[in-house]
């Protein structure tokens, strides 16, 4: 089994950043993946961005050259950049692990873009 708790979100305007957080507990040693998933009401869930344990990174065209994927492996954390935000990147926001054969997810971050 493993735990996800995330953080970070919030209100912020069109232009400006935040920094989600998701933090990891349990069989950290299986994971072998993380990512960052949103949906926005009335919309099917969508990847926004992957990292994989060797480091390799991939992004949703829609945030390439906006937010950035990162890991803290000392913490069992990683982080998604949000910079140049948008209100079409309102949503709530679900941390994802990656293991064989299950895909564990946290319980949402909400993130609203509006002036």
């Amino acid at each position: 089994q493993v735990q996800l708790v995330e953080s970070g979100g919030g209100l912020v305007q069109p232009g400006g950043s935040l920094r989600l957080s998701c933090a990891a507990s349990g069989r950290i040693s299986s994971i072998y993946a993380m990512g960052w998933y949103r949906q926005a009401p009335g919309k099917q869930r969508e990847l926004v961005a992957t990292i994989t344990s060797g480091g390799t990174t991939n992004y949703a065209d829609s945030v390439k050259g906006r937010f950035t994927i990162s890991r803290d492996n000392a913490k069992n954390t990683w982080y998604l950049q949000m910079n140049i935000l948008k209100p079409e990147d309102t949503a709530l926001y679900y941390c994802n692990a990656r293991t064989v054969p299950t895909f564990y997810w946290g319980q949402g971050t909400q993130v609203t873009v509006s002036s």
